[in-house]
């Protein structure tokens, strides 16, 4: 994600870092040449130009604007959702830390909260399509069960199973057994959350008619505007392919939050809050330190 002050004139014009400039350029670049070579043949055969209507086009690019501004949108809830499922994760970690503090086993107490860190590290490696076992292992006391299809469920059935014991042994009351209970749920909610937007894309015909009328438009506005705007048709060709193709792909960012794009959601920087809030709860001095943005981007 990226993390910067709001930029100046100069910052405005020049700035790469979070930009999607260099991910569209070579598209850019293609159209703006090939409005280019459109002018060159206007100006040996303005005949074959003169009947064209821009009328049609603007219509076309009034309707297309509306369309990708219900897609951003869309686009940009299950990034804001993802937040508010990984700010849940911290809620729910923090008032375990609150309800476990009744847990008079040092150890047994130590080994909940750092579970819990286990099931997020767990969780974020799933929505990454990395192995999760291996990045909920150093969290966790015993031996991770590589088959099991889901880690960061397991983890949490573990978690319900040492919480049934403590209140089976009296160690905690009914009452606050049912709590922990209550938080375990909410953070399966949470997993079932994330897990719901990272394996349900936006339909893909919807993408799809998106992106060929995009190109379809840039492809065509050269021939409407040779005529009328000559050798400055290549210039408004570059800012409006620059403008579409630039939306398409934030879009295209935002549609998967957890991944490791610079506008990405700060992951790595959530579980570092975590960790470090479970490390201090157990009376731990030294903490790993806050990630802080490294070029303007937190990981």
């Amino acid at each position: 994600m990226i993390i910067r002050s709001k930029p100046n004139l100069i910052g405005i014009l020049f700035s790469l870092k979070g930009s999607i400039a260099r991910r569209i350029a070579w598209r850019c670049l293609l159209l703006t040449l090939l409005a280019s070579a459109i002018v060159l043949v206007e100006t040996w055969q303005p005949a074959y130009f003169s009947k064209v209507n821009a009328t049609p086009f603007t219509l076309l690019g009034l309707s297309l604007s509306i369309f990708m501004s219900f897609r951003n949108n869309a686009c940009y809830d299950r990034w804001w959702e993802g937040r508010k499922q990984l700010g849940q994760m911290i809620v729910e970690v923090r008032s375990l830390i609150r309800e476990t503090q009744v847990i008079r086993d040092s150890a047994e107490r130590a080994g909940l909260l750092r579970e819990l860190c286990g099931f997020a590290h767990g969780l974020v490696a799933r929505l990454r399509h990395e192995d999760e076992a291996t990045a909920a292992q150093p969290w966790v006391g015993q031996a991770i069960e590589r088959q099991h299809p889901n880690i960061p469920d397991s983890l949490l059935q573990g978690l319900g199973r040492r919480c049934s014991a403590l209140a089976e042994q009296g160690l905690i009351s009914d009452w606050r057994y049912t709590q922990l209970e209550t938080r375990l749920v909410s953070l399966s909610q949470v997993q079932a959350g994330c897990e719901r937007i990272k394996l349900t894309p936006l339909p893909y015909p919807y993408t799809l008619l998106l992106h060929r009328t995009i190109y379809l438009f840039c492809l065509l506005l050269p021939f409407a505007m040779a005529e009328p705007l000559g050798w400055l048709t290549p210039v408004f060709t570059a800012i409006v392919s620059y403008t579409f193709l630039g939306l398409d792909e934030i879009g295209n960012d935002l549609e998967d939050p957890f991944g490791f794009d610079d506008n990405d959601l700060p992951c790595n920087a959530i579980l570092r809050t975590l960790e470090r809030e479970v490390l201090a709860a157990l009376g731990e001095r030294e903490l790993p330190p806050a990630l802080e943005p490294v070029d303007y981007v937190l990981t």
